[in-house]
């Protein structure tokens, strides 16, 4: 185990969650970047699925705890999320910027969607808009910051191969 890493992704991990508490409401925006699925990515891709499964619930509770009337919906989607790319890391490995962007997409998308199932009690129309509109641009903001931030962790703990 190299304690370099360890060390480098845990700060990393306590950025990203910091962001997406101080920098995310201040934006306002509706498709706006989630700072903890980026987090959960990048750490469940080095982990066993059990333990990123764990990770993502954990995470997820903490932020359901600040939405009582959601409590377990993001714990569901963190877990599924976080297991499903552990599970996954072969595929994700590859030294493919267009890879890693479709991963965050794809990752932050399916995030949005099993919330939306399971929290939201919405019209079926107003669901539709967010799934489908709302939805994938969060996402493909989420890719765009979460690539900057895999490459600036990259060249941080390997220059040579960035």
């Amino acid at each position: 185990m190299n304690w370099r890493r360890v060390g480098a992704l845990t700060v990393a991990f306590l950025v990203l969650v910091t962001l997406h508490y101080t920098i995310r409401p201040l934006l306002g925006w509706r498709a706006s970047i989630d700072f903890l699925v980026i987090a959960i990515l990048l750490l469940s891709v080095r982990m066993r699925p059990g333990a990123a499964a764990a990770l993502g619930f954990i995470t997820g509770l903490i932020a359901d705890s600040l939405t009582p009337a959601t409590l377990g919906a993001s714990a569901l989607a963190m877990s599924v999320v976080a297991f499903t790319a552990s599970w996954l890391r072969a595929v994700i490995f590859a030294d493919n910027v267009v890879l890693h962007a479709f991963f965050f997409f794809v990752g932050k998308w399916t995030f949005d969607l099993i919330y939306l199932v399971v929290a939201r009690g919405a019209p079926p129309m107003e669901l539709l808009a967010q799934a489908g509109v709302w939805s994938p641009m969060s996402a493909a903001l989420t890719a765009a910051v979460g690539v900057f931030v895999m490459l600036a962790y990259r060249m941080t703990l390997d220059p040579q191969h960035a």
